[in-house]
């Protein structure tokens, strides 16, 4: 392999160079080049001619196959294709493009501040070796003026001669500093624009619709219809015309259909995403020209309309306010405010993160509702990315190329398919050793022979597999759950632990407020529940102000928990873009929060000043805190009032401002589960005007406060919370909650949904950093000595029953959980396993938590409704967002119920969903070797199944069986079992053995009664009818074996435990009933045009006909009691005669050996880094 040619991404690299981001599609690539050879391409496409085109759909099915034919390996910086394997291992290939006159200065100064920031560069596929350096040199003389590039996945990655590999055109704009985007506010020249769209290429993401024709090509060279179009030829030269024209009927309904529904969801997600304005965008001379949305390229400055619009790409906000509705993106139906970028020295170094800086970033594919400016003329943004860079492109990306679904279902099916093909070549040696024995001719013994292929291996069987899936995603549509992703529900089917955001899904979205807790002389004061009693001051102020509520149409909409806040002050809001306003405060304000008309103000002193909110710093998961900077009327100074997480308060407050039993009275409150935010003040004698608030920054301005208090609000239960967690437990899955609120607060609610029984013992892991010649610490805190004494009554404590549980479990928050990822990676994995409360978590953290219990080998759902739970979601096996929006891109699962009780339906749903999968494919396989046996047996005595006889029992039995055996709904409760995920098991073998052996031993034995009657005439080979028809052995083995095929449709239709009763499918059970009396019309007395059409011969010995009926009856009583055997585990005994081996799943070998925990955990002890002996886990 040449050296060059190939690199994996971040492998012995400068430290400046990493693998992709973790919010792109493809964290880690490989890249190999190749060059057309054109004595190659002449070979390969003589070879295609020679193999009338056979090796072209081999190059269909294997790309890069034809790169291998065509084309050497080669340098990347001489590359005409790449081939390309993606972080799940798999390759594509991609033309290497080329453009003419392009200054590759920009990309070259792009490198340049990537190389300084060392965050965000993407190098692929390096080459610089010495045994290339003096081509590379070649290249860039001649090629400087020339872009190379390809797309992989809607991305453009382009060559850069500076680091001599492909970098992600994304990555250029990143390691922007605040201050560069900041500078970027003058514009781009025209000529910049013009190289910049050059090298990014169009701002669209582009969703491929395939025309009809090209879809019809792809759809017909799948593996699956080539076999249908070998099968057809082969009947038609075997002259079964009626059933090959049935299928070909079927096939040509099924592609339409296909075709159809392909298009239509390929169409509904082009016109999802499809974003196309004309927006004004400002250029360095000062210019202002409208551009199509297609035109723009990072760097651009936009001016947003007043009355808002769909925005077309990721941009930063520098000026003015925005609200916006990102509901497609994440789920969040709740509109957010927007606030420009920081401007300060301080702020200017700092390197811009569409993550850290979120509340400053419009993300393309959002509906900006309305853009208020207050300073300058027009709202102001910067174009960051766009088309497949952008936070939207990503999200596309991620449904166009989803992650492969590592299910062992899928693969064990294929694996089958093999098995069943080497039933196919039994049976071809044994055909061919008959035929040869009756004399068959030549044309006839080709046949017969490849028609044993086509009868082992169902052509239906990949489509029958889906049906359970078809239906299951229609009930949960019905019930307000939309799937993008069809594949994951059978996944959901082997859920094993589910992680819940707490805030709006476990707990009530709106806050209710129970109460003030102000301060009088640094110390603590009864609480106040009627906030509106509240004197004027600091804290009334900050409560009526201190939030993002804005004015839309007349109408107040922001966070529900700050319309709670400012609902209790009883003080409204109004527009500050007005003359009187202005001249009430003698400076332009955002807007006036006014106090109640004296007449609806309670008995006490009366307010009568009103509040002007100058400047917002908004809140951000990072800071856990959000400021105002307000101003009472007159020339009185400006004031700062902050509210946040108590802790993160109280550490920019004054020290001497701080209560001393601030932690004791803030334990008292978050311990019975309530929410606590506290509030501060500072007086900012500097600042007199809005200008002067706008320009302050906010690392100045938030230090050195006054503490002025708690704000405690009650977020109690859904009432469907407690039920669902029981629920849930009781089938043995395991419930974990993953939330932004404080930690106390957290352990409370899981005690009270019992997620945390009360008898459990909860450790606080507290794990440390290094600090200055200190080790990293690991610390195992007692969150309450005594848990079992305990009998406090909680704010969220419900009846219930409580479920036996581990002795101890742990909780953490996110400075520990990053610490002990960092520094004691050894003993994540026994934490993880016992871990239950993990609180202020930011969003990547989750993300990190997800995939940590995955490689525990988990399968992990995750239910969360808002933003910060979107990379969870996606990271997560089953992703279940609460949200309004019909459809978004944030999750696999929306669901429109607004509480938690869509996981366990969508759970039920999910093994319901694998049970049909694995019932549907042991019937199809069964149904399979059923028709093997028949044939074979009837090739032995020269004869076959009819075309009728073929169609009755492949369409009227078998397509409608399938079509309809999967509609059973699923168990109304969830068992401890869950599905197996396996076909490679002691149930799913034996039940396929022991039926075998069943459906030969019946045949053999109709065969062997009827040839032993005295009416039998053995068939005649002199016979001048086509396969000797109609003759008393295929007569009878036709009508045992249509009895067999409904006793496999009943025996294998399973209820209990993952589905309901068969009795409850009245549509299959009506298809059992006819299809049964047809079955014995058939067999009993048939009518005259029923033995013409199946070609039966007339028996007219009904003792024998009784007698083929009690076989069938011995048939299913045998049949029920294997698959009852199976089901009870009967064959288990099979287990002990292999040596036991440990669980393949690294969590149970986990759980097996804490047990006995011994002295795990070490209570109260300080660890360090080695200290202590992590379990094995191999």
């Amino acid at each position: 392999m040449d050296a060059d040619s190939r690199k994996l991404l971040g492998e012995q690299l400068p430290c400046n160079y990493g693998s992709l981001p973790a919010r792109q599609s493809q964290p880690r690539m490989e890249i190999i080049g190749y060059r057309k050879v054109t004595w190659q391409t002449v070979a390969c496409y003589t070879l295609c001619v020679l193999t009338l085109g056979v090796l072209l759909v081999v190059f269909h099915w294997r790309p890069r196959l034809y790169i291998l034919m065509t084309c050497r390996r080669c340098p990347l910086a001489e590359a005409d294709w790449v081939a390309i394997k993606d972080a799940f291992r798999q390759t594509a290939i991609a033309r290497v493009q080329t453009e003419d006159g392009v200054d590759a200065s920009l990309e070259r100064d792009a490198i340049g501040r990537l190389g300084t920031a060392g965050n965000g560069s993407v190098v692929i596929g390096v080459a610089d070796e010495d045994d290339f350096k003096d081509t590379i040199q070649l290249h860039n003389k001649e090629e400087t003026a020339t872009l190379r590039y390809f797309v992989f996945e809607g991305t453009r990655y382009i060559w850069s001669h500076a680091s001599h590999g492909f970098i992600q055109v994304c990555s250029l704009s990143d390691g922007l500093t605040c201050g560069d985007l900041r500078r970027s506010q003058s514009g781009l020249s025209q000529t910049d624009h013009s190289m910049r769209k050059q090298i990014y290429g169009p701002n669209e993401i582009n969703v491929p619709v395939k025309s009809y024709g090209r879809l019809l090509i792809d759809e017909v060279l799948n593996p699956f219809y080539i076999f249908q179009v070998f099968s057809v030829i082969l009947w038609m030269c075997d002259y079964y015309y009626y059933y090959a024209g049935c299928i070909i009927f079927i096939a040509v309904v099924s592609i339409g259909v296909s075709l159809y529904e392909t298009r239509k969801q390929s169409v509904t997600l082009r016109n999802m995403v499809k974003v196309s304005v004309s927006l004004k965008v400002r250029r360095v001379t000062g210019e202002e020209v409208f551009v199509s949305s297609e035109d723009l390229v990072p760097g651009d400055c936009i001016l947003l309309p007043p009355e808002g619009l769909l925005l077309p790409c990721d941009a930063v906000l520098l000026s003015g306010e925005c609200m916006v509705n990102e509901s497609l993106l994440t789920g969040e139906s709740v509109p957010e405010m927007k606030t420009p970028l920081p401007d300060s020295p301080l702020s200017a170094s700092a390197v811009y993160s569409p993550e850290d800086h979120r509340r400053h970033t419009l993300f393309c594919g959002t509906q900006v509702i309305q853009a208020k400016s207050y300073l300058e003329r027009d709202v102001m943004a910067v174009v960051t990315k766009t088309g497949f860079c952008t936070l939207k492109g990503n999200l596309v990306s991620s449904i166009l190329h989803p992650k492969p679904i590592k299910f062992k279902f899928y693969r064990d099916s294929f694996l089958f398919v093999l098995v069943l093909a080497v039933f196919a070549i039994i049976g071809n040696i044994y055909s061919i050793v008959i035929l040869l024995r009756n004399k068959v001719g030549l044309s006839n013994l080709v046949i017969r022979t490849l028609d044993i292929i086509t009868i082992v291996v169902p052509p239906a069987l990949p489509a029958a597999m889906t049906v359970g899936t078809i239906y299951a995603q229609s009930r949960l549509k019905k019930k307000g759950i939309f799937c993008i992703s069809p594949p994951r529900i059978n996944v959901c089917g082997k859920v094993k632990m589910v992680c819940f955001d707490k805030t709006g899904t476990l707990t009530e979205e709106g806050l209710d407020v129970w109460g003030v807790v102000p301060l009088e002389n640094t110390h603590f004061m009864p609480i106040t529940h009627e906030p509106r009693c509240l004197p004027d001051g600091p804290l009334l102020y900050s409560l009526a102000s201190c939030h993002s509520v804005t004015l839309l149409k007349e109408s107040l909409i922001g966070d529900l928990m700050d319309l709670k806040m400012m609902d209790s002050t009883g003080w409204t809001l109004t527009d500050g873009d007005t003359e009187e306003a202005t001249g009430l405060f003698g400076t332009k304000v955002l807007s006036v929060i006014k106090p109640p008309i004296l007449e609806e103000q309670p008995y006490g002193p009366k307010h009568h000043l009103s509040v002007g909110v100058l400047q917002r710093f908004p809140f951000s998961s990072a800071l856990q805190r959000m400021s105002v900077i307000s101003k009472l009327p007159g020339d009185a100074p400006c004031d700062l009032y902050m509210k946040g997480a108590p802790e993160m308060v109280a550490s920019l407050c004054r020290n001497e401002t701080v209560p001393l039993d601030f932690s004791a009275m803030l334990r008292q409150y978050t311990q019975d589960g309530y929410r606590v935010l506290a509030f501060a003040y500072k007086t900012l004698s500097a600042v007199k005007n809005f200008e002067e608030a706008q320009a302050i920054s906010r690392e100045s301005a938030e230090r050195d406060l006054v503490f002025l208090g708690f704000l405690v609000m009650k977020n109690v239960l859904k009432p469907e919370t407690s039920p669902v967690i029981y629920e849930l437990r009781k089938a043995n899955i395991r419930t974990v909650m993953v939330t932004g609120d404080n930690m106390l607060t957290a352990v409370n609610v899981a005690k009270s949904c019992h997620m945390v029984e009360p008898t459990e013992k909860v450790f606080f892991v507290t794990a440390s950093p290094p600090c200055y010649n200190n080790a990293a610490t690991l610390k195992f805190i007692p969150a309450d000595p005594s848990p079992v004494e305990d009998s406090r009554e909680g704010l969220y404590q419900l009846g219930g029953t409580f479920l036996s549980k581990d002795p101890y479990c742990f909780a953490m928050n996110g400075k520990s959980f990053a610490a002990l990822m960092d520094y004691f990676p050894d003993l994540v994995p026994q934490i993880l396993v016992r871990a239950a409360i993990f609180a202020r978590m930011s969003p990547d953290q989750k993300t990190q938590l997800v995939r940590g219990f995955q490689e525990l080998n988990y399968c992990v759902a995750m239910c969360g409704d808002g933003a910060n739970d979107c990379g969870a979601l996606k990271a997560a096996d089953a992703g279940i967002s609460l949200s309004d929006a019909e459809a978004s891109v944030a999750s696999p699962f929306t669901s429109k119920l607004s509480n938690i009780e869509c996981v366990p339906a969508v759970i039920r749903e999910g093994r319901c969903s694998l049970e049909t999968s694995f019932g549907l494919f042991k019937y199809m396989a069964l149904y399979s070797l059923t028709q093997f046996i028949t044939v074979l047996i009837l090739y032995t005595v020269n004869t076959n199944l009819g075309d009728f006889q073929f169609l009755f029992i492949d369409l009227v039995i078998t397509t409608s069986v399938a079509v309809l055996m999967g509609k059973t709904g699923p168990a109304e409760e969830l068992g401890i079992r869950s599905p197996m995920g396996t076909l490679i098991s002691i149930p799913v073998l034996g039940s396929l053995i022991l039926q075998f052996l069943l459906i030969l031993i019946i045949q053999l034995l109709s065969v062997f009664f009827v040839q032993s009657q005295s009416w039998f005439v053995s068939v005649n080979s002199t016979d001048t009818a086509r396969l000797h028809l109609p003759n008393y052995e295929d007569t009878t083995l036709f009508c045992v074996s249509a009895f067999q095929y409904l006793i496999l449709a009943v025996v294998l239709s399973k209820g209990y435990p993952f589905r309901k009763p068969l009795y409850t499918n009245v549509l299959f059970l009506l298809l059992l009933t006819s299809l049964l009396g047809l079955v014995l019309w058939i067999t009993i007395y048939p009518l005259g045009f029923m033995r013409y059409l199946l070609q039966l011969k007339d028996i007219n010995d009904f003792n024998f006909k009784f007698v083929l009926i009690g076989l069938a009856a011995v048939n299913f009583v045998a049949a029920f009691i294997a698959e009852t055997a199976l089901d009870h585990g009967y064959l288990n005994c099979l287990r002990r005669l292999r040596k036991k081996k440990e669980s393949k799943k690294a969590y149970k070998r986990l759980e097996t050996q804490l047990r006995d925990p011994g002295s795990w955990p070490p209570v109260n002890q300080t660890l360090h880094p080695g200290s202590v002996q992590p379990f094995l886990v191999r």
